[in-house]
């Protein structure tokens, strides 16, 4: 059974949005200060390398003083998590980053093989607090995609509040006992609206670019929905966003025909409605 028409989900192509990203959606610079803040004292003190040219010796003095300073190596070549991220030694033995900190040798080894040597030598850092605070700002790309979401999600709050429709954010299956249906894993809804006929379990995100993900969240939400509906007085609401879905189309078009509620900000109006009809 289609619960759309194919003219509906032509329409609701054209009606999704480029983007939905303010200025403050490329960086957080809050987020970025803190990182830096945490290893600033030890980025000052690396300092003392800077401009060396017998950089073994005054590693080696530098680790005499405070071997510990040399556990925050890993950001300066824009890596977290060193003790998990494995590389190929010069021997061929497959060995996790963090592993080249626990001597001396190791430290030599890691900031010659690296670069860095030629890097503090060169004297073209002058600060590592600042070159660190670029690659903080760098590596905060990665976020992008979550803010995205995050944007998205504070977009449909103000929709809601805006036409005075009580919610809850961040709500678990487990808090009703009938959507054990759903299985073992708890399920967490982004929003839920209680009407006196219906509750309605939410998903919202936004999608301005492609990739796997977008086919993903089709299917499991198109094998979600029926389970949800099923239930007396509950409904699966999905409401997405971005040209993104240009490139997922057809996984789309399936959700877009098997689950009733499904809107875009556009048509996020008609879902509006629906709630005030029910209340």
């Amino acid at each position: 059974m289609k619960y759309h028409t194919e003219e509906e989900f032509k329409s609701f192509l054209l009606q999704l949005k480029e983007t939905n990203a303010t200025l403050n959606f490329f960086c957080d610079f809050n987020k970025i200060s803190d990182n830096v803040s945490n290893i600033e004292l030890k980025l000052n003190q690396l300092n003392y390398l800077l401009g060396k040219d017998d950089l073994n010796h005054c590693i080696k003095l530098l680790w005499e003083e405070n071997k510990n300073v040399f556990d925050i190596l890993e950001i300066l070549i824009a890596v977290r998590q060193s003790d998990k991220k494995k590389v190929v030694a010069s021997n061929n033995e497959v060995i996790r980053i963090s592993s080249y900190f626990k001597s001396v040798d190791g430290v030599i080894q890691f900031i010659h093989e690296t670069g860095l040597d030629e890097v503090f030598k060169n004297r073209k850092i002058k600060n590592l607090v600042d070159y660190v605070f670029g690659i903080e700002t760098g590596l905060d790309t990665n976020a992008r995609k979550n803010r995205s979401g995050h944007i998205m999600e504070n977009t449909v709050a103000s929709i809601f509040s805006s036409h005075n429709i009580e919610y809850r954010q961040e709500v678990y299956s487990s808090d009703y006992s009938e959507l054990s249906v759903l299985g073992e894993d708890e399920k967490r809804f982004d929003f839920v609206i209680e009407t006196k006929h219906k509750t309605y379990l939410i998903e919202v995100n936004f999608y301005s670019g492609g990739g796997s993900k977008l086919n993903e969240t089709a299917r499991a939400y198109t094998e979600l929905a029926p389970k949800i509906n099923a239930l007396d007085n509950f409904e699966f609401v999905w409401i997405t966003d971005g040209q993104g879905w240009l490139s997922a189309r057809n996984k789309l078009e399936e959700a877009f025909y098997a689950i009733p509620s499904i809107y875009n900000l556009t048509s996020i109006e008609t879902f509006i409605n629906k709630v005030r009809t029910n209340d």
